[in-house]
Parts: structure tokens; sequence; C-alpha cells
């Protein structure tokens, strides 16, 4: 990775009039914005379907792309829909994503677009599912949640179709064809944007970092349909789930739920679902950021049941058998390590033996000059970042910073309000010798914490903040750009 800088902006972040980010014009319009400002890198946030409190990060499958960002646009062009849909489907354009509104507006949107499939559009989809046979089952998957109103797999009241018994899921293939050809058409339509939007980003010179988020939800695709990969017992439930102790984001630590994986079994297999997993990541992204790297070394198992986090151990991760196998499966990939969090020597030392770059967050840096996110102690080959999608804006931190940490980013950076430290965030870790700088587009407009994405630990409210028209300007890109080249970033 060459001296370059970024901007990260989830795909829901995006202005338009239909409520959330889509792959349309506008994300076009972002990536002429980041040429213009001479950045090299687009960060986004996973781009899954989501699940429990519109996470990103809880997602029913960890192959297929979220139907609410499809360019609805798009289809009208297709011949899909009509100018009356778009129309419909149009709503004021706010600061926050309203998700219940769109739960009930998108699906029926898209299900009159598929009534309209026909000849070699029909065709075309037929052909996607045979080539991702990961479709096949998250389509029914789909297809079998809506059939019994929703709920979650282990509550289907078929106990055959619950451990995912051949002959009960071929019944239910038959029955349920036609809506599951519904959702294998929405895959089709996003893979075909997303394939499109990708090409003309590559074509500016900007590549695309994504997230890979190290678990599932139990609600999934994946972990119906390969129940042996996760430790789980005869019922589908899991006796342990995943979790981080308490740190700086939470006193209680975060209780997350997500069943833990069966190592032993995966490595038996020669982790055969990381590899299917992370080829396809590689198919949407041009560098993948491991998310929870430190849980690769050893990860926190919580107990079943427990009201928090705090009751969890850490147990053993595969380290090295499985990110040996990733970068030797995928050497063209540019792997990011998130290795944040509570680190040990034994994190360090693998993140060194994979040869990953570890990340770097200022917001995080300003309690002494030991601290290891301070620039002066960075070594080259690191990601440096003002904060996370899980932080504050700069504004919004320093706003809510201690006297003590304030007094120190006085002393280190010579900021006394929210404004000159935001500033002078940007330009430390621009000019630092990190080998990619990455702001949140929030910290280069100068936005509170009104425009925060998630507070770590709070399970509703989060993942709404969107751009309005017009904040992105001309001449915020040359402000950008200026420093980008200043500090040879261009």
């Amino acid at each position: 990775m060459k001296r370059s800088s970024g901007i990260l902006l989830p795909v829901f972040s995006l202005p338009g009039r239909y409520g959330i980010g889509s792959l349309g014009r506008e994300a076009r319009a972002f990536a002429d914005f980041l040429h213009s400002a001479g950045q090299s890198w687009w960060q986004i946030l996973p781009v899954g379907p989501t699940g429990a409190g519109d996470s990103p990060y809880t997602s029913v499958s960890t192959f297929a792309g979220n139907p609410l960002f499809i360019d609805l646009e798009q289809l009208a062009a297709d011949g899909l829909l009509d100018r009356a849909d778009l129309d419909a489907a149009a709503v004021p354009e706010t600061a926050s994503i309203d998700y219940a509104a769109l739960c009930r507006s998108r699906e029926p949107l898209l299900r009159k677009a598929f009534s309209r499939l026909s000849g070699e559009r029909a065709q075309a989809v037929r052909d996607f599912t045979e080539r991702n046979p990961w479709l096949r089952e998250y389509a029914l998957y789909r297809a079998i949640k809506t059939h019994f109103d929703d709920r979650a797999w282990f509550d289907w009241p078929d106990e055959a179709l619950r451990s995912h018994d051949p002959a009960a899921v071929e019944h239910w293939r038959v029955a349920l064809a036609e809506d599951a050809a519904f959702h294998a058409a929405v895959q089709y339509w996003f893979f075909t944007q997303w394939e499109a939007l990708k090409k003309y980003v590559n074509g500016l010179g900007i590549r695309i970092i994504g997230d890979l988020p190290i678990y599932v939800s139990l609600d999934s695709a994946d972990v119906w349909s390969e129940r042996k990969e996760f430790l789980l017992d005869s019922a589908g439930r899991p006796s342990k789930v995943a979790g981080v102790p308490p740190d700086y984001f939470s006193e209680d630590g975060q209780l997350w739920g997500n069943p833990l994986y069966d190592w032993a079994a995966m490595k038996r297999d020669g982790f055969g679902w990381w590899i299917r997993r992370v080829e396809g990541a590689s198919k949407l992204f041009d560098a993948i950021r491991i998310d929870h790297f430190r849980g690769l070394e050893s990860y926190w198992a919580v107990p079943a049941g427990s009201e928090t986090a705090r009751t969890g151990r850490w147990e053993k991760g595969p380290g090295m058998d499985l990110l040996g196998v990733l970068t030797g499966w995928f050497p063209q990939i540019t792997y990011i390590a998130e290795d944040l969090g509570l680190l040990t020597d034994a994190v360090h030392d693998l993140r060194n033996a994979s040869g990953l770059p570890g990340m770097k967050v200022l917001e995080f840096a300003f309690s002494g000059p030991d601290n290891a996110y301070l620039p002066h102690n960075y070594t080259p080959r690191c990601i440096c970042y003002t904060g996370t999608h899980d932080n504050d804006t700069a504004v919004g931190w320093y706003t809510h910073a201690g006297e003590a940490e304030r007094a120190f980013v006085k002393q280190y950076l010579g900021a006394a309000d929210a404004e000159s430290a935001r500033t002078a965030l940007l330009r430390c870790g621009q000019g630092s010798v990190a080998e990619l700088f990455v702001a949140q587009m929030q910290d280069y407009l100068g936005l509170g914490s009104e425009a925060r994405i998630n507070v770590p630990g709070v399970g509703t409210g989060n993942w709404r903040w969107r751009l309005l028209p017009g904040q992105v300007t001309e001449a915020l890109a040359k402000e950008i750009r200026e420093m980008t080249h200043t500090f040879g970033r261009c």
C-alpha cells in the first residue's frame, strides 16, 4: 500500500431521494468528489442485508447484498419500474434514515419489479443463481422466513427444516419456488449494480475498502444451512456467544450474542467456509478490513443467557492457521487488521506474523506521550484514522473529552477548541508516517455528535446518519486535495 488517503462513508449515508443511500448516481457523484479531493480510497461498512438494530454487523447473510441499496432509478431505466413508482418511493431528504418506513415500502416495490421480469432478464437471474451456490440457500431461507411470519430459523415449526434435512429443504424449495426466485432476483440486481459502480470507482483510480465482520448472526442463512461450522447444540442453540470484555466503550463489555465458530472443525476442513467467504468479499472490495482481528488470537466467550459480557472468558482463536490460509489463497487482496480493543503481546505477535497493517485511532491517542496512537510512536506499516464508525466525530470527541485529555490535546496539537482540534487532527493524521490515512466524512464537514454513526453497546438509534444535498462541494474537495497534496498523499 503506497502513501495515500481515503474517506470513510457508508453506502447508507449517501444522499438521495429514496430514504437511504444507494448504488446509483449519488454513489458515482461521491466517487467523483473523492477523485477531485485527491483521495485514493473509499472505505465503507458491510453491505449485507441488516438484522437486529439495523446493524450491518448483524446481517442475515455473509454473502448477500442489502436490498435497500438497490438503485430504483436503474430498475426504472431497465423497464421494471415506472416514474409513478419512483415518485411514490421518494421521501423528504433528511439526515436520518427511517428503517421501519423503508422496510414497509421497499419490498412491495421490488416485488413489482420482479413481476415484470421476463425473457433474457429472467434467464440472467437463473444463470446468476447457478454461478453463486450460496444464493439458493439464502433465497430459500428468506422465502421460508416470510412464510413463517419472519420467525428465526430455530423457531420454525418444522423440526426437519430447522435441521436443514435435505428432504425437508427440497420440499420447501418446491413449495416456495416463486418467492425464492424473487429473493434471487433482488441479489442479481444488487450485484449487477455493484459491479457497475465498482468499475466506475476503480476507473477513477479509487479503490474500495470493505469490512468483513468476524461473526455472523445466529438467525442467518449461513448458520441455518451450515450448522456444522458453529458451536451449537442439537436444537441449534449456542451454549456460548460472542462479545468483548469491559473496555473504553462499555463498562459492562459488549454482548454481541453471535454464535461462536467450531474452529477445530473448520481447521479439519481447511477453513473452506472462510475461503468461500473471503472469495465473495473479494468480488466487492479491493481491500478487506478484518473486523475484531484480536478475536483470531483469543476471543471472548460469554455463557448464553448472560445479561452482560462480564461473565465471559478468553478462549484460543485460530491464529495463523486461518490467516496463513487466507493470505495464501488470496495474495492479491489487501488486508487491514482491525487490531483495536484489549491488546496483548500475543495479538501484536499475530499481526506481525501475518504481515497485516494495523490501525491507529487518533481519538484514542491523547493520554500522554507514550500512547501508541500518537503519530510520533508510529511505524510506517499502519493505517491512521481520526476515528472509526464506532467513534464520535472529531468535533463530538473533543466536545465530550475530559479536562486532562483536552489539556494534552492543546499541548500536542496546539488546539484549544473543537474546531481547531478537528482541523489539527486531520493535519496530524495526514502528516503521519502511516501508509494510509482515513478520516470520516463528518470530520471533513466539521459535524458534531449528531452525525455519529454508531455508539457501541447501544442497541437502537444507530446506523442512521446521512449526507444532505449540497454538503459535499467542490470547495471542500479543493480544500481536502490541498491538504492531501501537502502531505504527499495525492
